[in-house]
């Protein structure tokens, strides 16, 4: 059986990995780049790829028999515009993305991560401050940020994060909080359960705007401010530099 969480603070999940070029994962890699970080068992990516062939997708999964099960499906379904990896995206991964060539990384998707809801155990979410500041690097202005959750307490200090780092911007036609609508052209196994339950999903699209990335250390203070609301401190008006 799968273990339903994995610490990625452990030992063996804070190991280097660095991942392949993208001459070694897809059939055609100069193709637009989707990252969907959390990727699980992979079934909606073995059902996107086929309808989006203009775009090689790559999942990111901490559970390795996950990933093996998943890049199993994709080796007999023949998808060359996909791949899985067993990677922990706070680790070996800022270096990666720093590589892409200029523009590639067109969207990046990070649905219904794991919670960790005890405050001691924030720091194993998968969002953090160096792993923001990378995605708002590889990403050029215009390119999108998709966030998605069932859980409020997991996706508000998400989005209030992304804000506070001031690379992100929602479409103005897109309603406050929450989006109705997944921009994407098919749902999750784990939004197809919630919806069915009659539960809300709650959404949330950026885009890259050309604001500089923040310095991490002032990340860091905003995301602290995220998750410690009751000192009083507002994310927004931590301080953000740019980086050097």
């Amino acid at each position: 059986m799968v273990r339903q969480h994995v610490n990625p603070l452990s030992r063996f999940y804070l190991q280097p990995r660095p991942l392949p070029p993208l001459e070694q994962l897809f059939a055609d890699p100069s193709l637009p780049l989707h990252l969907d970080i959390g990727s699980a068992r992979g079934r909606f990516l073995l059902a996107l790829a086929p309808l989006e062939p203009h775009r090689n997708h790559l999942g990111l999964e901490i559970r390795r028999p996950l990933v093996e099960l998943a890049e199993a499906d994709r080796i007999a379904a023949d998808l060359g515009n996909l791949r899985f990896l067993f990677r922990n995206a706070n680790v070996s991964f800022d270096e990666w993305l720093l590589s892409l060539p200029e523009g590639r990384l067109a969207l990046v998707t990070l649905q219904f991560p794991d919670p960790w809801f005890k405050k001691k155990h924030h720091k194993r979410r998968v969002l953090q401050p160096g792993l923001l500041a990378a995605l708002a690097a590889a990403l050029a202005p215009g390119r999108e940020l998709f966030l998605q959750s069932d859980v409020p307490a997991v996706i508000e200090p998400m989005v209030a994060l992304v804000e506070a780092s001031g690379c992100f911007a929602r479409p103005p036609d897109d309603p406050r909080p929450w989006r109705a609508d997944n921009p994407l052209p098919l749902p999750t196994e784990r939004e197809r359960h919630v919806l069915a339950q009659g539960l809300p999903v709650y959404r949330v699209l950026f885009q890259r705007t050309t604001a500089p990335v923040p310095a991490l250390a002032d990340l860091e203070a905003a995301a602290r401010a995220v998750d410690n609301p009751g000192d009083g401190a507002d994310p927004a008006a931590v301080p953000v530099s740019p980086t050097p």
